[in-house]
């Protein structure tokens, strides 16, 4: 139905002569007595969101792993390099990659929104071109090099926006988006912990293992090519399970042909060796109901007839309905601008505190014993004047970067939806921006943890590794509770449908220019406070910056995903938006 013009409040509620059924059911679920929680299982299409998790997933595998040994391969590139100046090409070489999705993301967000394209091209393009880029990037022998095939994955990669979008449009459902949009950060997190696992033990094999691998001349000309290699099997994977599995969300392509999913219905049908006893039927039409959890009784899926026979229908996966596109000035409005406000700034410190992390954890221990390399006037003076890292070596990295993915994935797992539909998705966000601040400050401290090994050895023993484990902890729930939330704000600020792929593809790209220009200017300054005494200045730097950030916070309102209504709009009969 469309909306009535002599509706008296034309934003939220124009139009919408009965309450939507997921605000009924979110409501009742407050109450006491009310509707139950909703679980894991009772998420819709769940055959969907696992293709989209598994996409997803080889991104963060691909970053995570490259981060374990970049400090180590840069070193290697040039042993003639002060670890300061090592440390500024590490925020370079981090932030070519969202440098280089910056300039295109919102590009592929238009693209996404495209008729001719869809999400789905948009999101292959985007794993072929990582993997290329993996594949270049392995046999890299100079840092410039290096940067260029960095860039080239960043420019062809607007996919966390398109994966965004694509979750939006399948769980429309408010009382299902905590869970459903906690899949991306979750999945991040399993990358963070195998990411990181894999780039340590495979990096370097020729000198992490002499007696097996020594004499591989291979090994010895790349020595970091084999995990990068491996990242590009893993995208490679996923891009075959996107072509093979994946739907179109987008409602101007719902109706053409896809060749993949015609491949993969014919391959499942081959691998069961012909026990469905149904012929293969192209599909000209998306509108199926075919879905891994709901076969019918034979075990084959509905096919393109039984929607013609039924007639035109949407699900309640697909609740609106428009005809026109919101011009793209229009898109802007004061909610949308603080949403994406507080966006820039949690990338902001979110990447430059994950650029500097590894660099932080690879930077020698520092001996106030050896005097002389500074000035009197920049001598240990706690508790600011202080320098050096942990001296980790790549296996350790990768094994203290993953304790982020251990911790994140089990508070995502047990805590995050339980608390977020109490608090509410911008309670909860506003209350654990507070972690960052503390974090940010107490992590340069961790260079003065007693070790068991005197300097200038790697710091290693039992209070390390506990202090470790304090301080990412505090991050990690920081990041747990607010990214899922950001990325629900992002998605539900949007003022129409027709643009939410836009705006998601704007989202990432003022993310993607955060997490730019954050680990240049960090590397810049943890290269100038670990050649002056001061290691912690960049940190509490950031500290700053979160500090920025929730205030930001307190000027964003979380919107219904149409406040913008243009002539044609309608709503099903359930009432939906």
């Amino acid at each position: 139905m469309v909306p009535s013009p002599s509706s008296p409040s034309p934003g939220r509620d124009a139009g919408r002569p009965f309450p939507r059924e997921e605000d009924v059911t979110e409501n009742a679920s407050k109450r006491p007595g009310g509707a139950k929680t909703v679980s894991w299982r009772d998420l819709p299409r769940k055959d969907q969101l696992f293709v989209i998790t598994l996409a997803r997933l080889s991104e963060p595998l691909v970053q995570t792993s490259i981060q374990s040994y970049m400090f180590y391969q840069l070193k290697w590139f040039d042993p003639t390099l002060p670890d300061s100046v090592i440390s500024g090409q590490a925020g370079i070489l981090h932030a070519s990659f969202t440098a280089a999705q910056f300039l295109t993301a919102m590009l592929w967000g238009r693209i996404a929104d495209s008729s001719r394209f869809g999400r789905k091209t948009v999101l292959m393009i985007g794993l072929a071109g990582t993997s290329l880029s993996c594949v270049g990037f392995a046999f890299s022998t100079s840092f410039w090099q290096a940067l260029f095939f960095r860039s080239i994955g960043g420019i062809t990669n607007g996919n966390v926006g398109v994966l965004r979008t694509m979750i939006s449009e399948i769980v429309r459902e408010k009382r299902y988006q905590s869970r459903a949009f906690l899949l991306l950060p979750m999945t991040f997190n399993v990358g963070v912990i195998v990411g990181p696992i894999l780039g340590g033990i495979l990096s370097d094999p020729a000198g992490s293992y002499p007696d097996l691998f020594g004499q591989v001349d291979f090994f010895k000309r790349f020595p970091y090519a084999t995990p990068n290699l491996v990242s590009a099997v893993f995208l490679f994977c996923g891009l075959l399970g996107v072509w093979l599995c994946l739907e179109e969300t987008l409602d101007l392509r719902v109706n053409k042909r896809d060749r993949g999913l015609e491949a993969g219905r014919r391959l499942r049908a081959w691998l069961s060796g012909g026990r469905s006893g149904a012929a293969y039927m192209p599909l000209a039409s998306q509108d199926t109901d075919f879905d891994l959890d709901g076969p019918d009784a034979a075990g084959v899926t509905r096919s393109r007839q039984s929607s013609v026979s039924d007639g035109p229908r949407r699900s309640k996966q697909h609740p609106r309905r428009y005809t026109q596109r919101l011009a793209f000035r229009r898109i802007f409005t004061p909610n949308v601008i603080w949403t994406l406000t507080a966006n820039f700034l949690l990338a902001f410190h979110l990447g430059t505190f994950n650029s500097l992390w590894f660099v932080f954890l690879s930077t020698p221990v520092d001996d106030p014993a050896r005097g002389p390399e500074f000035p009197d006037a920049l001598q240990r003076r706690l508790p600011f004047i202080f320098t050096g890292g942990l001296g980790l070596r790549p296996p350790e990295v990768g094994m203290a970067m993953a304790i982020l993915g251990v911790i994140g994935i089990g508070l995502q797992l047990g805590v995050y939806p339980w608390l977020s539909t109490r608090l509410g998705t911008v309670g909860s966000w506003r209350l654990f921006l507070l972690f960052f601040p503390l974090t940010y400050c107490l992590v340069p401290y961790l260079s003065l943890v007693p070790s068991a090994s005197p300097p200038p050895h790697a710091k290693d023993g039992v209070a390390v590794w506990f202090a470790i484990a304090g301080v990412l902890f505090l991050q990690v729930v920081g990041r747990t509770f607010t990214l899922p939330a950001q990325t629900i704000l992002v998605n539900n600020c949007t003022p129409h449908p027709s643009v939410l792929g836009t705006v998601h593809g704007i989202g990432q790209s003022v993310s993607s220019f955060a997490r730019s220009i954050g680990p240049i200017l960090g590397g810049f300054w943890y290269g100038i406070g670990l050649a002056r005494g001061v290691v912690g200045a960049v940190f509490w730097g950031l500290s700053g910056v979160a500090a920025l950030n929730i205030m930001a916070s307190w000027f964003v309102r979380e919107g219904d995903g149409h406040e913008i209504w243009l002539e044609g709009d309608e709503e099903d009969d359930e009432g939906y938006a």
